[in-house]
């Protein structure tokens, strides 16, 4: 009998439904069946895949609300946040059944030299037969499905292994690509550790998003494996807010960049440089708007702007920070405690804070702002370097070629600039982790449903005599013809090309 756990709302601890924990032969069952089912999918060619995720997107649309309404129960999230994952969906299977075709055309390399010149060349991408995405708690719709939908288009079957905390929504929209009566080439298995470890050990391909941590043994697994895997880890992203910004813009895109989604965002703003001409007007319109913010738990209804954190880990892990944050000399402008009943943390801008301090050091994911005053651009990006993520940055100014050139000096794979999270929007470009924020990226336009691909070369002969000139038997006349060829065609000068130099 296959044991269950209990998904609970982090709002108020409320037990919401049991779940399945399946182990290493149940994972084993399912990727048997994902395999056996991904032949024929992939043989269906790219637009009878078009087809069937132009119907699942229909099908998303239709239930946007009893997906929202399941992802809010179990995320804790405000209305508004609970509903824009599934337009995100949507956008990313418009974009990759528009442009898959294109991005997974064959190639035809033309010959550039004298022995490809009686070949034809090919080159063909091939899917990975089975896709494992292991997703966290923050966003699990969106996570789940931006990676499933682009290796679904490229002809790979899909494993989604969702976090513990957050396993409802996944398995209702898993659900919604049978009840479509898709092919059975996407499923969603349930359960803690364990689960995850057998994903990695069943895959052609793994697709992580979470902790620094968990993504180093994930990667050491795969490689052990000899499997092709991309990591979207953890991010300390750095808002450099120079002398010239629009404040009061710098100032709203900073409190929602904190505080979306309670901060529990890999690419959440976690600390603030800003140069000190600004930095009082700065800090005063980020406290006044926090001061704003309403936190609680939510309905449909747009009532709060904040909720609770996931889990009571990561409940923890924002206390620690602030506390060793308030111990070291900094101020709490605002919150600095946990909000009565569940998982709730106060929105919390910190001043006087030094990168001494865990809360500048290691991601908070949490509802917290440290802002830091600094002398000049040039130790703006000093500290924003600083640091052992590279995730992405977003830097603040009106003259936007100064904070080009100063985007460029950042170690971040993503820099907005006087925007927040665009890039997580723009699909052609890649989502990139620098450093200990990842390895490989997701999105990038062609790249984004490539990276589900294997290359295959097919090159054939369009002349077939007997023997050819390198084949069996080796000859002294034979060697020196063919020597002489290749020389000629090779050499870039006259002279070498005619054997006098």
């Amino acid at each position: 009998m296959t044991a269950m756990f209990t998904v609970r709302s982090p709002a108020d601890g409320t037990p919401l439904a049991e779940v399945p924990e399946q182990g290493p032969h149940d994972v084993a069952a399912t990727a048997q069946e994902l395999r056996e089912a991904q032949t024929e999918w992939e043989a269906i060619g790219f637009p009878g895949r078009a087809r069937w995720l132009r119907r699942y997107r229909d099908w998303l649309l239709d239930n946007e609300t009893a997906l929202g309404k399941t992802l809010q129960s179990e995320t804790g999230k405000p209305w508004f946040e609970a509903t824009i994952e599934v337009p995100y969906v949507v956008e990313v299977i418009n974009y990759y059944t528009k442009n898959g075709a294109r991005f997974l055309a064959e190639e035809t390399p033309r010959p550039h030299n004298a022995i490809t010149m009686t070949k034809r060349s090919q080159v063909l991408l091939r899917p990975y037969p089975l896709v494992g995405i292991i997703t966290p708690w923050n966003f699990p719709l969106a996570l789940a499905l931006m990676d499933g939908v682009p290796a679904l288009a490229a002809g790979a079957a899909v494993m989604v292994k969702p976090s513990e905390f957050t396993p409802l929504v996944t398995r209702q929209a898993v659900a919604g690509w049978a009840e479509i009566g898709a092919p059975p080439v996407f499923a969603c298995v349930t359960g803690h550790g364990p689960t995850g470890a057998a994903v990695v050990d069943n895959v052609d391909y793994v697709q992580f998003t979470g902790s620094t941590r968990t993504g180093r043994i994930i990667g050491a697994r795969a490689a052990e494996r000899l499997v092709p895997f991309s990591l979207e880890l953890g991010g300390k992203d750095a808002m450099l807010v120079l002398d010239d910004a629009d404040v009061d813009r710098a100032a709203n895109a900073a409190v929602w960049g904190a505080m979306c989604n309670s901060g529990q965002m890999c690419t959440s703003v976690e600390r603030v440089y800003v140069l000190a001409p600004v930095y009082d007007d700065f800090v005063a319109k980020v406290v006044d708007k926090v001061r704003t913010l309403r936190q609680g738990r939510d309905d449909q209804s747009y009532r709060f702007d904040v909720g609770s954190l996931a889990n009571e880990n990561q409940l923890a892990v924002v206390e620690r920070h602030v506390e060793d944050a308030l111990n070291n000399g900094a101020k709490a402008l605002t919150g600095g405690k946990r909000a009565e009943g569940g998982t709730f943390y106060e929105p919390t801008v910190l001043v006087d804070v030094h990168h001494g301090m865990t809360c500048m050091r290691e991601e908070t994911f949490g509802p917290t702002l440290p802002i830091m005053k600094v002398d000049d651009v040039d130790e703006a990006v000093r500290l924003a370097n600083d640091s052992s993520y590279g995730l992405s940055a977003t830097v603040w100014s009106t003259n936007t070629a100064r904070a080009e050139q100063v985007a460029r000096r950042l170690e971040a794979g993503s820099v907005n600039i006087n925007d927040m999270f665009t890039n997580l929007f723009a699909l052609p470009v890649p989502q990139a982790g620098w450093k200990q924020s990842g390895v490989g990226f997701r999105n990038g336009g062609a790249a984004g449903i490539r990276k589900y691909c294997r290359p295959q070369s097919i090159v054939s002969a369009r002349v077939a005599p007997r023997s050819e000139p390198t084949w069996y038997p080796y000859s002294p006349v034979k060697s020196k013809m063919l020597a002489r060829v290749m020389r000629f065609t090779m050499a870039r000068d006259v002279l070498r090309r005619l054997g006098l130099r």
